[in-house]
């Protein structure tokens, strides 16, 4: 018998071989797996490393309505040759053309897997606009699947969807963390080395970030709280990402700052973040908005406590106090006094640190969320009368 037809598709590659990295490989054992994503070198990588069949169709992340009409014909046209059972969508423009296609092609399940919601932190014409959209990806779905609790109550709290139409899989998180691979390994602690001559990090207290280097992600708080404590602390500042001029740049005082302050690092994007957190104290993540973020996920299961703020998906991973601490959004303030804290109570910060691995292995082990997402696929599946493997 031949396996069910599996499409998944993102807007960009790398959601793959990042964000759902190792997901698509196991699904294999199950379907046969074709990725579709924008034409990129990255679509050869999900091809070699998640042995999916790739298609290319070019998105483009922003509102762009000839683009994503010329966008949506190419991926109907793509689908119809595949003619799946499943069509399972990333992203926010990824879910409108994705789901648009295989609803006028009538696949027989439609799901589509919210991560984050753009207009929560939109205004205007712009954030009626997105939520029209959000809504109408929603309606062309037969199910949606939010990878947080909070994140569910906020599509339900705005009547984008019926109770009925919104799950979460386990505890949430759309891959959860292969923890087998986020540990201190030999090979990690020898990279981690490696960083701190390089940075020349001996003798100092090192705070990370990890993530895109906007404003979005609570870049120029993290800054302002450095100014202060750099003034009594011996401290290193590690910023793990690349910067999005063309979407959300910095200020100009915060790209001065980060470029001429010898003790604020910045690595752009790496594919390995493992080694910049275990050379470093503890994460400082105060982004504006996530869906479910891997980011505080690594961090805890490389056994580092966690400064987050009080948003979606965040508040889910940390418990205040007992492996990280949570603050307000937007606040340079409770950011400083949260990372000072961290720096003057060494049993505070030990204790959390010994938290943070044991709690994401009990809550957000990839296996789980992968075979929990196996399950709704086959009930989907049993529900349509089609056979499953």
């Amino acid at each position: 018998m031949d396996k069910p037809i599996l499409v998944r598709i993102t807007t960009i590659p790398i959601s793959f071989i990042g964000l759902l990295r190792g997901q698509l490989k196991f699904m294999g054992e199950f379907f046969q797996v074709h990725a579709v994503s924008s034409k990129d070198k990255e679509l050869e990588r999900v091809a070699n490393e998640e042995l999916a069949t790739v298609h290319g169709v070019d998105m483009k992340r922003e509102p762009a309505p000839i683009n994503d009409l010329k966008s949506l014909f190419a991926m109907r046209g793509v689908l119809k040759r595949i003619q799946p059972h499943i069509v399972h969508t990333h992203t926010p423009k990824a879910g409108l053309i994705g789901m648009a296609a295989s609803y006028f092609l009538r696949t027989p399940i439609r799901l589509h897997t919210v991560a984050g919601i753009p207009w929560m932190e939109s205004t205007g014409a712009k954030r009626k606009v997105l939520k029209f959209v959000e809504k109408l990806t929603y309606s062309l779905a037969t199910h949606v699947y939010s990878n947080s609790h909070e994140m569910r109550a906020f599509i339900l709290d705005n009547k984008l969807a019926k109770p009925e139409k919104v799950s979460v899989i386990a505890n949430g998180s759309s891959n959860g963390i292969d923890v087998s691979r986020f540990d201190r390994l030999p090979e990690v602690m020898k990279a981690s080395a490696e960083l701190s001559e390089k940075y020349k990090l001996e003798g100092y207290r090192v705070i990370v970030f990890v993530g895109r280097l906007v404003k979005d992600k609570g870049i120029e708080e993290l800054l302002e709280s450095y100014l202060k404590l750099v003034e009594h602390h011996k401290i290193k500042l590690l910023l793990v990402g690349s910067y999005e001029f063309d979407r959300d740049p910095l200020s100009d005082w915060a790209m001065d700052l980060i470029q001429n302050d010898s003790n604020i690092l910045t690595s752009g994007f790496v594919n390995d973040v493992r080694p910049y957190m275990a050379v470093s104290e503890f994460l400082a993540f105060p982004s504006y908005r996530e869906g479910f973020p891997n980011v505080p996920m690594q961090a805890g299961a490389m056994g580092l406590p966690s400064i987050v703020s009080n948003i979606n998906g965040c508040n889910e991973i940390i418990e205040h106090e007992k492996n990280g601490l949570i603050i307000p959004a937007k606040s340079a303030d409770a950011l400083h006094d949260s990372m000072q804290l961290l720096l003057q109570n060494d049993e505070l910060l030990r204790d959390m640190a010994s938290n943070s691995r044991p709690m994401i292995e009990d809550r957000y082990d990839q296996k789980v969320i992968w075979n929990g997402l196996l399950a709704e696929y086959r009930k989907h599946l049993k529900n349509a009368g089609i056979p499953t493997v």
